[in-house]
């Protein structure tokens, strides 16, 4: 954001590139991170745009689409359909404790716009829990590619894999990479990537940098987004939770290899 809190589109684009040029798959914009909630309609639209325009070949943008309801949600999706972005990211209706039928609903609704939909599972904002159940019915009725399985349970990805095994999950995660490597999952969606500066600096120099990512190719894909880990301390973190962050990434980067090795 500029001083007047306007959008630093620029900027934006720069970070885009910084994304790509770092190791990440992609980006998903106005996501819970990117808080489309305070940008106004032509500002969530053009932030769709810069993206889509600033991305390199072969970087992936994911927009998100979430809103009240099925037919704000779909204007939104159209919207990304046109500026070129390649899926969305799409949450179930979250203003009301929605019923399997209405989150059906919504995701048929959310389809008509074309493009490929990457549910996004976050029942403690939204309310509405896209049980492994549920989502495999939206898979199997070809209104959902993929899901952002944020709930924190790991356990959540063996039984979605058992009842939808063509579907490719996302794992919102920051510190259980691990665990959802070893089950499965084809990649993660992580904001820390986001706030992670280039180099590290010159008081955090002494510690190792890992980073660890997937390719679609290490895995039979049928969504056309795979996201990232980036496995650097928080900025402003406290010293013992840098330290903790440090010893993941360095775990990570030894184990991740072996365990995500293709089946």
């Amino acid at each position: 954001m500029n001083e007047d809190l306007s959008v630093n589109y620029d900027k934006f684009a720069e970070h885009v590139n910084f994304l790509a040029e770092n190791g990440c798959d992609g980006i998903a914009p106005n996501g819970s991170l990117g808080e489309y909630q305070n940008l106004t309609e032509a500002e969530r639209a053009k932030v769709i745009e810069v993206a889509v325009d600033a991305a390199p070949k072969g970087f992936s943008v994911m927009a998100g689409t979430g809103a009240y309801g099925a037919m704000e949600s779909l204007r939104w999706a159209e919207q990304a359909a046109e500026a070129g972005a390649d899926c969305v990211m799409q949450l179930p209706p979250n203003t009301f404790r929605a019923n399997h039928e209405q989150v059906k609903h919504h995701y048929a609704t959310v389809a008509k716009a074309g493009l490929p939909i990457v549910g996004y599972n976050n029942p403690l904002d939204t309310k509405v829990d896209l049980i492994p159940s549920l989502i495999a019915e939206i898979h199997e009725a070809g209104h959902m590619v993929g899901v952002k399985e944020f709930t924190g349970d790991p356990r959540r990805i063996y039984e979605i894999q058992e009842l939808a095994p063509t579907m490719d999950i996302l794992i919102g995660t920051d510190d259980s990479v691990l665990e959802v490597g070893i089950a499965g999952a084809v990649g993660w969606v992580a904001g820390y990537p986001s706030l992670s500066p280039r180099q590290p600096s010159s008081s955090t120099s002494s510690r190792p940098r890992a980073t660890f990512r997937i390719s679609s190719a290490q895995r039979s894909s049928t969504a056309t987004c795979t996201s990232y880990f980036a496995g650097t301390p928080r900025p402003n973190s406290s010293s013992r939770s840098s330290s903790r962050w440090t010893h993941l990434a360095s775990t990570v980067a030894r184990a991740a290899p072996a365990a995500l090795a293709p089946r």
